[in-house]
């Protein structure tokens, strides 16, 4: 879909699942969605040690998606050019709309496969990834990054990044606008402590007037989101998504120009899920998945608590099916929400 990264929902890890991509399509369809980050090396395993139904039970598991899910981006952790360009190919073979690189991510674990945002440091390595995967799958190939690392985080070693990488292919840089401590914070810190610099961020956009650039990091709002389309292309919205999802039911046509549908609410959401639902329990899938998604759903308002109290016992049943979901929607518009 054109310009549906003007507005997007950050990778998460634990959160943008598939179950939760599918309750964010029943609030905006224009949007562009990531997964959570797949590791290169995994789905390498997967290709040449694991066979027959489970490789593709595995692969499912891994990289699956329901079509309602596009414009939908596979979010990939890797620094071996070889291992992203068979992970890319893969991402074109499943019909995922682009890939994205993760350089951004400052946890242990990923430093330790030396991939994240450690590839700050060599940027020559991050474009032969990324040419390596435009080369392999044909999609368009983008990066997500921090403005720096450590004590390397001038805007000089910024913009020779980016430079280096764009020159690369890189179809889209979306940037948080905080720089990542590799030693001493946890990621949970690293979203918080390192201030925000949207000035460097608007700064590269106005140098490089050419690059279609991303602002990520501590937006709120969606007016918030307004006012920095008017010095970027896009904006990214993770944590506060997921916390608050009807705050942004009408991003599709304040942000996108497009009216979709009537502006969702809790009970046309829920309902929304249903089909969904059905299939995926159906093929022997549990509920509580898609339904611990639906906890911020419904804030500020009376009642709200036992709601979700009663959904929670309810879907966390062995044999609880989409049937939850439609007596939940019920619950809620008796109560006009």
């Amino acid at each position: 879909m054109e310009k549906a990264y003007r507005f997007s929902v950050a990778p998460m890890l634990d959160y943008t699942d598939r179950h939760f991509r599918v309750l964010m399509r029943q609030i905006s369809r224009c949007s562009l969605l990531y997964t959570e980050m797949v590791v290169a090396q995994a789905l390498h395993h997967t290709l040449r040690e694991v066979d027959g139904p489970q490789r593709a039970a595995r692969l499912e598991r891994l990289i699956g998606f329901d079509p309602i899910e596009q414009p939908l981006a596979l979010q990939l952790g890797g620094d071996d050019p070889a291992l992203l360009a068979e992970a890319a190919a893969l991402a074109a073979q499943w019909g995922y709309s682009e890939v994205n690189l993760n350089v951004g991510c400052p946890s242990q674990k990923v430093q330790q496969g030396r991939f994240g945002a450690c590839l700050m440091a060599d940027p020559d390595r991050v474009a032969r990834c990324v040419t390596a995967m435009a080369t392999a799958s044909g999609l368009p190939v983008t990066v997500k990054h921090r403005i720096g690392i450590d004590d390397r985080d001038s805007y000089p070693e910024l913009l020779n990044f980016v430079d280096t990488v764009a020159a690369a292919g890189a179809h889209r840089f979306a940037v948080h606008a905080r720089k990542a401590w590799l030693n001493g914070l946890d990621p949970k810190q690293n979203r918080t402590i390192p201030p925000l610099r949207y000035d460097l961020v608007h700064r590269l956009k106005t140098e490089r007037p050419g690059l279609t650039i991303e602002l990520n990091g501590g937006i709120d709002s969606p007016a918030e989101c307004v006012e920095q389309l008017q010095r970027v292309d896009g904006v990214m919205v993770g944590r506060a998504v997921y916390a608050h999802p009807l705050r942004w039911a009408a991003v599709d046509q304040t942000i996108h120009g497009r009216q979709t549908h009537s502006r969702a609410i809790a009970s046309q959401v829920v309902r929304g899920l249903v089909p969904y639902a059905e299939r995926w329990c159906g093929a022997g899938g549990r509920l509580w998945p898609i339904a611990r998604h639906l906890v911020h759903l419904v804030e500020g308002v009376s009642g709200a608590r036992q709601w979700r109290h009663q959904l929670s016992l309810a879907a966390a049943q062995q044999q609880a099916g989409a049937a939850v979901l439609e007596q939940a929607a019920d619950q809620l518009a008796q109560r006009g929400l």
